[in-house]
Formats: structure tokens, sequence, C-alpha cells
């Protein structure tokens, strides 16, 4: 009934999915070194069982630093992400705050470097 163009096609992982995209589109033009070589990825939820060398506790993303031929990766999970949060604009928000504080993490930089805003609203 409704064309793919409408709003009430979006689910919300696909909007999830476009605000992550368009925070990664606005910090490649401000920083296309840093996030050029990273692959970023969302997923539902984080691993059930993780590894054993990952002792981070946050359950809304993870990143992976590059090795043996495996560009960098940062990792964001939907599910958590959208339960702490009751809009969309607190969505945003928590979708820039992860992908900067991931990005600084990779980079030994302070996620304050790469975005002023982060952190706040």
């Amino acid at each position: 009934m409704f064309g793919v163009r409408l709003p009430r096609y979006r689910t919300k992982s696909g909007i999830f999915d476009d605000m992550v995209a368009a925070q990664i589109r606005r910090l490649n033009e401000a920083w296309p070194q840093l996030t050029g070589p990273v692959q970023f990825a969302v997923e539902d939820v984080p691993p059930s069982q993780p590894a054993p060398w990952e002792t981070d506790s946050n359950t809304s993303s993870q990143c992976f630093g590059a090795g043996h031929g495996t560009p960098a990766r940062i990792v964001l999970y939907r599910l958590p992400i959208q339960m702490q949060v009751t809009d969309r604009l607190e969505l945003q928000w928590a979708i820039r705050d992860e992908i900067v504080e991931r990005l600084a993490q990779l980079y030994g930089r302070r996620p304050e470097e790469i975005d002023p805003d982060w952190g706040g609203d």
C-alpha cells in the first residue's frame, strides 16, 4: 500500500541504519583520515558470550583494531542503544556519541578532539 519512500515504510532498524550512515558521513567530512580506513557495522545485540580478552562492559558498541590484513572495525548494537533513549533526537545523539567514542578509542584520542559536541545534547 505504501511506496518505499513514504515514512511508514521505514522500519526502526532502517531508521537506525540511516542515522548511523548520516553520522559517518558527517564525521568523514571533518576527519576522512580517521573514518576512511574503518569499517562500520550494525548488529541487533552484542554477542552473548564475549571472548575472554573482551573486558569492555559497554554493550552499546565495540571497536576492533586493525591487524593481519583486517581493517579496524566499529560495531554498534542497535537494541541496547534504542533502549537507552526515548525519542529520535536522543537516538541521533546516542549514535553520534558511540561512534565518536569508539573512533577516539581506536586512535588514542579524546572524544572531544574528534567532535567538540561529544557527550552534550
